[in-house]
């Protein structure tokens, strides 16, 4: 199952989950298979089967939500600073062009917060705070929109003209003529 912006269960969705494994207990204890048990909850029976497993083993206190998977590194007022960094650019942090890559965040977040992310964890942490990746327009520092546009006006129409007129044509290379 795939989570909104790389996060994890919400905390109503995991009480929810945890609810239908406590009520499966319950059915657990009155004998019931699995295959009725899945049918009632709309689950699959394959999770049923698991979580009967774990009440074998641990009982209802096995079937209780462990919690998030893990928490974020970085709290909401560390993520702000991050951002207020970003705001300065890279010129700042002493790259010389004005592009942000996950890398550049990576080392950002290590010096100034001493923590250590992969690329993907980086990645990870900016989606799910709202960011996205953005591919600059690739032009040249020296272009003169001007200039771009009257070669548009001027030469581009001449160009255009100087292909072959559209003539009927026939469908096979070997007879021209043919209908």
């Amino acid at each position: 199952m795939r989570y909104p912006q790389g996060g994890g269960l919400t905390a109503e969705r995991q009480q929810f989950r945890e609810e239908l494994r406590l009520q499966a207990a319950e059915r657990f204890a009155q004998g019931e298979a699995s295959s009725a048990i899945a049918k009632d909850l709309r689950v699959s029976v394959r999770s049923v089967q698991r979580w009967r497993q774990m009440w074998d083993e641990g009982g209802p206190r096995a079937l209780r939500s462990q919690g998030p998977a893990s928490l974020p590194r970085l709290s909401q007022k560390q993520f702000a600073q991050l951002e207020a960094e970003l705001a300065k650019g890279p010129a700042a942090h002493g790259w010389e062009d004005q592009r942000w890559t996950l890398a550049r965040v990576k080392t950002v977040i290590g010096r100034r917060f001493h923590l250590t992310y992969t690329i993907q964890g980086v990645r990870k942490l900016l989606v799910r705070n709202g960011w996205s990746c953005q591919v600059p327009a690739r032009r040249a520092m020296e272009r003169d929109d001007d200039a771009v546009a009257g070669w548009v006006k001027e030469v581009w129409p001449c160009a255009e003209d100087s292909r072959r007129p559209v003539e009927p044509g026939s469908s096979s290379r070997t007879k021209p003529a043919s209908p």
